[in-house]
């Protein structure tokens, strides 16, 4: 018989002076189960967590590190590349923390790129990383994933690597967060438009449940491999979907 808890203990580093994105033990089932809740799920959390990286990038220059390192985040721009997506598509980071990422699309010479997060200091340190290094047609908001303003919509790329995991460790209801994560998703995304995200918290099967709804799984990218027990896993997973047709886990709609 399966085991019905397990644990993991799986981080990364990421920006804002060495916080890190977490998991502990939880119940049941892929998409059925819910992770102990955490302050890493928490707005006050990253908000200190930014106003340090913003207060070393002022202080030192110290741009802070990269989600899930810089391979991450090249491993993502080959796979725009190879899949070539135009220069002039829009694409949107949700939860952009230090703009590092805005930072080298722009340099690629992607056109239409706009980062979110909803902490204002993180917005306000991704602004002082992209006026460092030059580029001025960046777009930044200070916007929750979870309630969207209504012009954010239509974009042909999304990219999210660890703000899903966060919300999954929300202390208030954060099962009810991750259906709201999709519902937005659902919004901002065109149509044949692509969903491209990394996770150190969930596993391909349970990324491919949980985003199941008007979305088919295009590609999972090689991530980093560990060896637990003669077993090879994968710390990272890292899958890019294509949406099918809109969708909502609004039950009431």
């Amino acid at each position: 018989m399966a085991a019905t808890r397990r644990s993991r203990a799986r981080s990364s580093m990421i920006a804002g002076g060495g916080a890190e994105v977490a998991s502990g033990s939880r119940e049941g089932s892929p998409g059925g189960a819910d992770f102990a809740p955490s302050a890493l799920g928490t707005r006050q959390h990253w908000d200190a967590v930014y106003e340090r990286g913003l207060n070393n990038f002022q202080e030192y220059g110290d741009r802070g590190e990269i989600w899930f390192g810089e391979e991450s985040m090249n491993r993502l721009i080959r796979w725009m590349q190879k899949q070539k997506i135009p220069l002039d598509a829009s694409v949107l980071d949700i939860g952009t923390g230090n703009g590092v990422f805005l930072v080298e699309l722009a340099k690629l010479g992607f056109s239409d790129i706009t980062g979110i997060d909803y902490s204002p200091p993180a917005i306000q340190l991704s602004g002082s990383v992209i006026e460092q290094e030059g580029f001025s047609d960046i777009k930044l908001k200070v916007e929750d994933f979870l309630n969207l303003s209504p012009e954010l919509s239509g974009f042909h790329v999304c990219i999210d690597k660890g703000t899903f995991d966060a919300i999954s460790l929300n202390p208030d209801n954060a099962v009810e967060k991750r259906k709201q994560y999709v519902n937005s998703l659902s919004r901002v995304l065109k149509v044949k438009g692509f969903f491209l995200i990394t996770s150190c918290n969930w596993t391909k099967e349970e990324l491919l449940n949980e985003f199941s709804e008007g979305l088919e799984l295009v590609e999972e990218l090689p991530t980093p491999k560990f060896s637990f027990g003669g077993r090879p896993g994968s710390s990272v997973a890292a899958l890019v979907f294509q949406k099918m047709r809109d969708f909502s886990l609004d039950k009431s709609g």
